[in-house]
């Protein structure tokens, strides 16, 4: 919760009056815009926590009406699970690839898990698409290496049919707690790893065979991720509990997050969801007007070039470039002329350009 807090309806830029659809709207629009996989700027996460618990109270109509009557005091004490724990984000973000984590806040699980049991840690992987998948969407594969919970064991490290050993020395918590009094009215505590099962909790009798005892394997992972129509270069998609395993077998392993990249491609030059490239064109056919054949992500377009065109100017196609992720829409295709100044002339060619800078003086 936040210790300066503003209004949740200004938060949201929404009025006091304003309906279910008009805020889940908002909310969308506001968490694209700030989530800290798509916004790297200062105070951007900060801003999407607020954003979420607006949205936690004024989705919910009996926590609304509780905050319109008694303002903060009445969410004085709510927990993670008493903000998001009604909230399907399926249904707002289904369609937004990594952005829809379902029911109960898989969408905000990294940035509202301060001070809970450790779970595994995350790992990242990297994807190349080219632009055509950008334009519809559609399942990529992704390969990569992550220690995972050994599947015989369980993650117990003991033999299957066998169980751990708890340490009696820390109680199977796997640590030592040691207090005194370093002066008067000042309690020290020192926590330690339990020296007797080295922190794990327990001993394991009988080993399983498959990992040794370790309860963790390495393997080499194959998943198909979604990749959402307009995904932005760099783009990170969530994939939960395909992160590393805990130490911990009762607690959930981290998440993977898949980092999308654009393949490089001859004919364009990416730049958000507009598309760039250059086209030549000869000096008579920028000083007369043209037409040219120009490539897209759709085939070929026939652009007008019109009398006098410059050196570097860009002729725009409207809607060709790529669609604009996560609302409706595309990008533009900006061709730059670049003129081709002849390197060798013909006897009639190098005549006419003396006769035409004759008529210039």
């Amino acid at each position: 919760m936040f210790s300066a807090r503003r209004d949740y309806y200004e938060v949201l830029g929404v009025a006091r009056d304003a309906d279910a659809a008009t805020i889940k709207n908002r909310f969308r629009e506001l968490t694209l815009r700030y989530h800290p996989d798509r916004n790297k700027d200062p105070g951007a996460e900060e801003r999407f926590k607020e954003i979420a618990e607006a949205y936690a109270i004024l989705s919910d109509p009996k926590k609304r009406a509780d905050y319109d009557a008694r303002g903060f005091a009445s969410v004085a004490g709510f927990s993670r699970e008493d903000l998001f724990g009604g909230i399907d984000f399926g249904d707002i973000f289904g369609d937004l690839g990594g952005f829809g984590m379902g029911r109960g806040g898989g969408l905000f699980d990294g940035l509202f898990a301060r001070g809970r049991p450790r779970r595994g840690a995350d790992l990242h992987a990297r994807i190349v698409v080219p632009l055509e998948r950008i334009v519809t969407g559609g399942e990529h594969t992704v390969r990569f290496a992550r220690r995972a919970a050994c599947q015989p064991c369980k993650g117990t490290g003991a033999k299957a049919g066998t169980s751990p050993r708890k340490c009696e020395a820390c109680g199977g918590t796997g640590r030592r707690v040691q207090m005194r009094n370093e002066q008067a009215n000042v309690l020290f505590q020192q926590i330690t790893a339990c020296e007797e099962c080295r922190g794990r909790g327990a001993f394991v009798d009988q080993p399983c065979g498959e990992c040794n005892g370790r309860g963790i394997v390495e393997r080499v992972e194959s998943l198909q991720v979604k990749v959402p129509v307009g995904a932005e270069e760099g783009m990170r998609l969530r994939i939960p509990g395909h992160g590393e395993a805990a130490a911990d077998p009762s607690l959930s392993a981290g998440d993977l997050y898949v980092v999308v990249h654009c393949a490089p491609d001859p004919r364009f030059e990416r730049l958000g969801s507009d598309l760039w490239r250059v086209e030549r064109l000869s000096l008579p056919d920028a000083v007369l007007g043209a037409e040219l054949q120009v490539a897209t992500l759709d085939g070929s377009a026939t652009v007008k070039v019109p009398a006098g065109t410059q050196a570097d100017q860009v002729l725009q196609l409207r809607g060709k470039g790529l669609p604009h992720f996560g609302r409706e829409g595309r990008g533009d295709l900006n061709v730059r002329i670049q003129l081709a100044v002849p390197e060798k002339l013909s006897r009639k060619q190098r005549k006419l350009y003396q006769e035409l800078r004759a008529l210039e003086r």
